[in-house]
Formats: C-alpha cells, sequence, structure tokens
C-alpha cells in the first residue's frame, strides 16, 4: 500500500466525470472542492466536456493533464469504472475515490465488476477509497471530494462510516453541535483500502486525536488483534459495529459452542485489540466528543459537584457496574469545603453547593477540588435554577480547566438556558451533557482507554516447550480417513498429552478381556465409556459406569454397555470401550475452543461440570496474540474464581495450572486451525495440578 497522505493531502485533484449541470455528483463534487477553499490544482474530466467546468479548464481524459495527479475522484457509469482506472494507472496515478455505485452491493454482476476493480488497484498499485463511497473530507486541507451538502466543522475528530447516508447525516448534525473533524471518509465497499489501513493511517495523523467508526463489518487480517493494539495505544479507536450476528460462531455441539453468542467474536477481538465499543450513535459521538475536549484522566477517582442534590444521586447511581470510583476526601481537602458551603449543603462526594449558589461558590469549590491530588476527574452539574448563571460558572469551569489540566465534563441539566453556556464550553475544549448517565458513560471510556495504554501484554505462547505436533497431526490424519471428524475420548487424550495438558488415562478397548487388562494396569477404580463420534450424550443410555472395582466387574460392564448401546442406537456400530483412570474429585471447571471464521480460535473458561450452560459462568479471549495478563483477567472475571481463590477459609486451588492449560489448548488450537470445537469438560482443579476428565475435539 501507497502513503495514504495523499489523498487527503494532494496538490492537484482529477475528477472524472465532472459536470456543469447542478444536481449531478460530478457536479457537486468540483462545487464542494471550490467552496472549502482548497488551494490545489483541479482538474475536472469529461470526453464531453466543453472547453470549461465550472470556470476551470476541461479535460477528455486523464492522460490529457500535463502532470502527474495525486488523486482521481471517479464519478462515471459502474461499466465504465475499471477501464478508466486502467487510464489511470497507466498516468502513474496512486490514489483514487470511487464515488460510483453499481458493484456488489448490485448482485453478481457487480460483485464481478468489484473484483475486476480491485485486481486493478493491485496490479497499479493504486490507494482506492469505494466503489459506493461517498466520498472524502480533510478539514484542515482544506478538501472536500464528496457529494454532501456542506462542509463539516474542523476539529480533531475522524469519522470512518461504511454508511455513506451516514455519513452525510453526521456531517450536517455537526455543524450546530460544537464537534469538529479531522477527516471523514466514506468506505463505501472496501474494494481497495480498508478500515484497517485507515486506522493505521490516521493514529499518526497529526490533526487527529480520536477516531470514531461507523462499520458493517471487519475486514480480514490475520493479524487483526497484534495490528489494532498497536493502533489503538496511539490513539482512541470507538467503533459502532452494527450487525449483531457473526459468520464467525456457529451453532455448535460443544458446550463451549453453545456458549458462544453470534456477536461474541467481535465484541472479544475489539476487547483484546483496545477497541472501544458502543452501541448507539449517540454514545459514538458522546463518547468522542469527551476525548476530543478534554485530557485523559490518569485514573478512576471521580469528584462530583452539583447544585441539585438528585442530580448527584443519579450521578452516583450510573457509577455503578463502571470503572470508575467516588473518590473520598481527606480532611484537608473536606475542611476548605465546609469554609465555601452551607452547613444546608454537602462537602461529602457528591458534592452539593446549593440550588442558590452564586458563581463563587463554584469558583472556590473547584479551586479546593481540582488542587486534591486523589482526585482524577470532576463531573460538574448545573440545574436552572433562579439563581444560577450558566455563563458566570462556564466561566469559572473554563478557568480551573486551563489551570489544572484535569478532565472536567459538564452536566448542564436543561434546554434553551445553556445554549450560550454549552456552546462557550465546547468551543474553549470542555465537554458538555444535557444528563448525567451520558458524562459518566463518556468518562468512563475515558478511564478505560488510560487503563489500555498502560496495559502490558507478555505473549503467553511464544515460549511454550514439550509440544509434539507430528503425534497430533497423525491422528488427524487418522481420523479424517475414516470420514470422521469427532475424536474418540482415547484419541483426544493422546493429543492432550502431546500438548502437556493433563488428563486422566484412557485408553480404547475392543473386547471384555481387553478391558480387563487395561484397566488392572491402569489401577482400579476406572470408568468405563461407550466409544463412538456419532453418540453425544453417552450416560443418557447407560453408555458410562463409573468406580469400577475389579477385573470381573470391568468384563461385566464392558458387555452390559455394549447391550446398552444397541438397544438404543441399533444402527451404530460402536468402536469399542474407552477405559478411564478414575481421578479423585476437584473443583470442576471448563476449558474449550469455538473457531471464529474471522478472528479464529477463541478460548473459554469457567464453571464446569453438568450445569455449566445453565450457570454460563463463561468468559472468553482470542487465542491470536493472547498474553498471560489477559488470562489472568479471563480467570478472575468468573464468579468460580473466588471458589479458586479459597472460599471461606479454604486452601486455594492450583490457578497457575489452570493457567498453563489455557496457554496450552491456545497453542494447540493455533498450530491446527482444522479443529473446529474443543471441550474439556470438567477439569478438576486440584490443590496442586489439574486433570482433563472429558476432552472432545471436532474437527472442520
Amino acid at each position: 500500500m501507497n502513503d495514504l497522505n495523499k489523498i487527503f493531502k494532494p496538490e492537484s485533484v482529477a475528477v472524472i466525470g465532472a459536470s456543469n449541470t447542478p444536481g449531478k455528483v460530478g457536479y457537486s463534487i468540483i462545487a464542494n472542492m471550490i467552496s472549502c477553499g482548497y488551494n490545489g490544482k483541479i482538474y475536472p474530466i469529461n470526453p464531453k466536456a466543453n472547453e470549461e467546468i465550472q470556470g476551470l479548464k476541461a479535460y477528455t481524459n486523464i492522460k490529457d493533464i500535463p502532470e502527474k495527479v495525486d488523486l482521481v475522484i471517479m464519478s462515471i457509469p459502474a461499466m465504465l469504472v475499471n477501464n478508466a482506472v486502467k487510464e489511470c494507472g497507466e498516468a502513474n496515478v496512486e490514489n483514487m475515490v470511487v464515488i460510483s455505485a453499481g458493484f456488489k452491493e448490485t448482485g453478481p454482476e457487480g460483485a464481478k465488476l468489484e473484483e475486476e476493480l480491485t485486481a486493478l488497484a493491485k496490479k497499479y498499485n493504486i490507494n482506492i477509497i469505494g466503489p459506493n463511497s461517498l466520498g472524502t473530507i480533510d478539514c484542515h486541507t482544506p478538501l472536500n471530494t464528496s457529494f454532501s451538502q456542506m462542509m463539516p466543522p474542523k476539529g480533531n475528530m475522524a469519522f470512518i462510516s461504511q454508511s455513506g447516508a451516514m455519513m452525510v447525516a453526521i456531517i450536517d448534525w455537526s455543524v450546530n453541535s460544537g464537534i469538529g473533524f479531522s477527516k471523514v471518509i466514506s468506505l463505501g465497499n472496501k474494494a481497495g483500502v480498508n478500515e484497517i489501513e485507515l486506522l493505521k493511517y490516521l493514529a499518526d495523523d497529526p490533526e487527529t486525536s480520536v477516531i470514531i467508526c461507523y462499520l458493517e463489518s471487519i475486514s480480514n487480517d490475520e493479524n487483526f488483534i497484534k495490528t489494532m493494539r498497536e493502533t489503538s495505544k496511539k490513539k482512541p479507536i470507538i467503533i459502532l459495529k452494527s450487525g449483531s450476528s457473526s459468520e464467525g460462531a456457529q451453532a455448535a455441539s460443544s458446550h463451549t459452542g453453545a456458549l458462544a453468542g453470534s456477536d461474541l467474536a467481535f465484541e472479544t477481538a475489539f476487547k483484546q485489540s483496545g477497541i472501544l465499543r458502543v452501541q448507539t450513535m449517540a454514545e459514538l459521538f458522546d463518547i468522542g466528543l469527551a476525548f476530543s475536549k478534554a485530557p485523559l484522566p490518569t485514573g478512576p477517582n471521580v469528584a462530583i459537584i452539583t447544585n441539585a442534590g438528585g442530580g448527584g444521586v443519579i450521578t452516583v447511581d450510573a457509577m455503578e457496574n463502571t470503572d470508575l470510583k467516588l473518590v473520598k476526601f481527606d480532611n484537608k481537602t473536606t475542611e476548605k469545603l465546609k469554609k465555601c458551603i452551607p452547613n444546608e449543603g454537602s462537602t461529602a462526594n457528591p458534592i452539593d453547593v446549593l440550588g442558590d449558589a452564586p458563581v463563587i461558590r463554584y469558583k472556590e469549590s473547584l479551586d479546593i477540588i481540582l488542587k486534591d491530588n486523589n482526585v482524577d476527574s470532576l463531573i460538574i452539574m448545573v440545574c436552572p435554577t433562579a439563581s444560577a448563571d450558566p455563563d458566570g460558572i462556564a466561566d469559572v469551569i473554563l478557568e480551573a480547566e486551563k489551570k489544572f489540566k484535569k478532565p472536567i465534563l459538564v452536566v448542564n441539566m436543561g434546554g434553551p438556558s445553556f445554549k450560550q453556556s454549552n456552546k462557550k464550553l465546547r468551543k474553549n475544549n470542555v465537554p458538555t451533557y444535557t444528563f448525567p448517565e451520558t458524562a459518566i458513560k463518556a468518562l468512563n471510556a475515558m478511564t478505560q482507554y488510560t487503563n489500555i495504554k498502560n496495559k502490558k501484554h507478555t505473549n503467553c505462547i511464544t515460549n511454550i516447550k514439550e509440544t509434539d505436533p507430528n503425534t497430533v497431526s497423525k491422528i488427524f490424519q487418522k481420523v479424517k480417513k475414516q470420514g470422521r471428524n469427532t475424536l474418540l475420548g482415547s484419541e483426544a487424550y493422546t493429543v492432550a498429552q502431546s500438548y502437556g495438558i493433563n488428563a486422566a488415562p484412557i485408553k480404547l478397548a475392543t473386547s471384555p478381556d481387553e478391558a480387563a487388562k487395561i484397566a488392572e494396569q491402569m489401577g482400579f477404580p476406572v470408568v468405563l465409556k461407550i466409544a463412538s463420534d456419532q453418540i453425544m450424550h453417552k450416560s443418557d443410555i447407560g453408555g458410562v459406569k463409573t468406580g469400577i472395582q475389579n477385573t470381573e466387574e470391568t468384563k461385566k460392564t464392558y458387555n452390559e454397555i455394549i447391550n446398552n448401546t444397541q438397544k438404543a442406537h441399533p444402527n451404530i456400530t460402536p468402536d469399542g470401550i474407552e477405559i478411564q483412570k478414575m481421578m479423585p474429585t476437584g473443583q470442576e471447571i471448563i476449558i474449550g475452543m469455538i473457531k471464529d471464521k474471522q478472528f479464529g480460535p477463541m478460548i473459554a473458561f469457567g464453571m464446569g461440570g453438568i450445569y455449566v450452560n445453565l450457570i454460563e459462568d463463561v468468559t472468553f479471549k482470542l487465542a491470536q496474540e493472547i498474553s498471560c495478563e489477559e488470562i489472568d483477567e479471563q480467570i478472575e472475571s468468573t464468579k468460580v474464581a473466588k471458589l479458586l481463590n479459597g472460599y471461606r477459609g479454604e486452601e486455594p486451588y492450583d490457578k497457575k495450572s489452570i493457567k498453563e492449560t489455557i496457554k496450552r489448548v491456545a497453542k494447540l488450537t493455533l498450530d491446527f486451525p482444522e479443529i473446529a470445537e474443543l471441550d474439556i469438560n470438567p477439569l478438576f482443579v486440584y490443590k496442586n495440578g489439574t486433570s482433563a476428565l472429558d476432552i472432545k475435539i471436532k474437527l472442520e
């Protein structure tokens, strides 16, 4: 990929499909470029052109222009686009925005045109945004190559949208919102440049402080987690991903598969890569506003000032289930506050300066609170009481923000009373909101991003030793050759053993005598299970017997299980009976994997046993680039972690062995992409060590 900078900072732009006819897209693009104040050269191109288009010298072909053009905007019928791209490639054009529609969004014929367009972009090494794009805008250049009705205000927020309609709506709304943009980009069909490439570019853009995105799909990138981790540490990335269903996690037969929701892969990928995900357009811009205006908090401790007690209570309630903490003031701060706040008010957090508070009371309270080193951020709430002075309060807030450089989010709970105050505050880089819940969401996102920037990632997979992939490969080849896609328990045990995963020994027997011999070698007691990849719930048909104590009982139980199976499934011929060493009972957990088509293996951890699907105490992490810190976080975020840590004075269980098992399951599933599902349930955890009892492995 070439440098994308010339898409936004070109010295010359050619418009193929330029027009003199108002209402045509080719007319609007030229008009927008002229009206926005672009200082570079503009070359209108139209085979039917007269000498001028909108007062500019017109050309009939890109090759007629006397210099190399930095950027081409194309707005011609889809059937003519690819030939024009070829001509641009021959003219050494390196950057292009294809406005034209009529590609894959229209069906098979359009999809074929788009495939040809992508191939031409690669052949001629052209950065192409689109097709079916609304265009791009750089508010700093300035350059508006879109056919939107207006130019958005200049600011430091970049907006990437996969919907052109969403883009024009936001531009129109932004004019009176106090929000300004660095760049606005309509992705279109992503036949060339995709959102990942743009995010990497914008992360290094000095004019951009925060990147917000509306996306309907995420481009495939085998290094997505690593790429986005590096990118998100440079700039906050906030994404509204529409469409809750993923092509990834499939309906599955395993416990892990049943617990994996359709949207889980995206949620997990965003979280692990440091991307902040939102659920609504309002959240996207409310949170983006905070990042674009306020400095990052250094910690989670929040102070609240309000002139209405109810507002303070609502704000504190909104903080529940967030990363924010209500700071407790020390005696020094409290005593200072008592001198400026009447007895009827409150000097505890949230601070109530009362409804009749004059501007000086706000000023003194702000000064005292922001001087406190324990305060990382401040939410100040103003209700339009008769004595409130919104403009005066805004002035002291701006003075305090300039003096202390801490994030201040203002909640002006009203409408017309705060019109000028909100405008003044936003213009001077203080975000304002109408309701406290919105401010809390925004501040919480900023606090989360502070943690993202400070988070360390130590790759857990790279240093794993003592694995035997050759043995695993041979087992998988054998299974596939036999026309199966599910491993027998004995095969799954060997796979686990090959990757250092502790498991209860299990072997396959095809006769009562062989079963007795294996049981004697293992040592009693043992468990006998029917061996068949076609029978899912073996215990339901009498296919599992536990606590077998001697040789004769082993032979008798072998025949009993075979008879039970023949009665329940007369058309199934089992592979035999599996004999497994019976292990002492431990704390039951589950470690599993479900394969997502886009992001690869998703590792599950949580409470195991027969109630796993009922309790649903399970969390997921992507195996790709999984870090030691993320595995710790995965374990500790479950309810079963409280039991593992030693509940009510009990001795703690061996979490180090659990962590090692998760690491090795991740390594196994990354080494063998053909594994579609893996379930270890239950995995017994002891005070020292672990043992997998039931391992299911299903291949694609």
